[in-house]
């Protein structure tokens, strides 16, 4: 047997490496750790400059809109209210025809809008690809997304005037206004959550037998209900503060009217638009101390308060139930 040639001991031995060398050096230290200073002092900053505008709206609003908001202003609507002159009430008049108005015209418009977006953004996702429909729907969206709300109402007008009559003024046309406007930010706010859906959850679903119309709704828009509530609520703040579209669409009246497919109705943003324009209210010169002739401004800022906490409830809302159908992490 010939005899195996032994490997010496340097070529056992791994090559040294100096590893001190590649230590950054304390300049380059330095020089990070300032730049990370001055970054952080950057994006604070950042930060500070865009909630002074938050905090400036929200505090002014705060403060000239709790001056008259109470049980009587949330109760009743602007019937009998003549002048600056005080109602049987005590009060000066109220924003009830216009919260029932808001709610109720807003309701419409995401009964509307959001199964029609939702299914819109669902067929592009998982059916339609990269077809040549698809890319013509997008397109729609887009421009869809971009046109100004006047044209929206416009357009609801002038169908109903077709299908109903000319001069027709309903809650509900005013429903289908805001629709218009919604419908583009749930079909893109939902087509981006449901790209971010891991395709193993949908082949492992139909690696299992489930069909694709149940894997849909059971696995992919459970797992991007999250993000489509958060859209949705998007769509909702983005639409709950026009005014120019209800102007056209649901009008503008004084008393309570609680059927939205009959009769005008009058809504938070309109309120608010209406009592800036009179500014001041006349008092006679023989008026009592009773009598503010600033009272439509302060029912105004009040009415924008409530308008505000209208948005903040529904956001509450949107969250919880995203939270409470979401599916379940183990």
């Amino acid at each position: 047997m010939m005899a195996q040639p032994q490997s010496s001991p340097k070529a056992d031995q791994a090559p040294a490496i100096d590893f001190d060398k590649f230590n950054p050096t304390r300049s380059y230290t330095a020089s990070r750790k300032r730049k990370d200073i001055a970054m952080r002092a950057l994006i604070i900053l950042a930060f500070v400059v865009a909630l002074i505008p938050l905090v400036s709206v929200l505090w002014t609003t705060l403060v000239h809109g709790a001056r008259r908001l109470n049980w009587d202003f949330l109760s009743h609507n602007m019937t009998n209210v003549i002048g600056g002159n005080p109602t049987p009430s005590g009060g000066y008049g109220g924003i009830l025809h216009a919260i029932i108005g808001t709610l109720e015209i807003t309701l419409g418009a995401m009964v509307i809008s959001i199964p029609i977006g939702v299914m819109c953004a669902v067929y592009l996702i998982e059916y339609a690809g990269g077809s040549k429909l698809a890319r013509t729907i997008h397109l729609l969206v887009d421009v869809m997304s971009g046109i100004p709300s006047i044209v929206a109402g416009l357009f609801a007008y002038s169908m109903f005037a077709i299908l109903v009559g000319p001069g027709t003024l309903s809650g509900f046309e005013g429903s289908v206004a805001l629709s218009l406007l919604m419908i583009p930010t749930v079909v893109k706010t939902t087509e981006e959550m449901l790209k971010i859906v891991p395709n193993d959850l949908r082949e492992a679903s139909l690696a299992l037998g489930v069909t694709k119309q149940r894997t849909i709704t059971k696995v992919v828009l459970r797992t991007a209900l999250p993000g489509i509530v958060s859209g949705s609520i998007l769509a909702i703040a983005r639409v709950i503060g026009e005014t120019a579209p209800l102007l056209m669409t649901a009008g503008y009246i004084v008393s309570t009217n609680a059927n939205l497919f009959s009769g005008e109705m009058t809504t938070l943003p309109v309120f608010v638009y209406q009592e800036y324009s009179k500014y001041h209210a006349n008092c006679p010169a023989d008026a009592g101390s009773g009598c503010v002739t600033g009272i439509p401004m302060e029912r105004a800022w009040s009415a924008a308060l409530v308008l505000i906490v209208i948005v903040l409830v529904l956001n509450l809302i949107g969250r919880i139930v995203a939270k409470v159908f979401a599916p379940k992490k183990k």
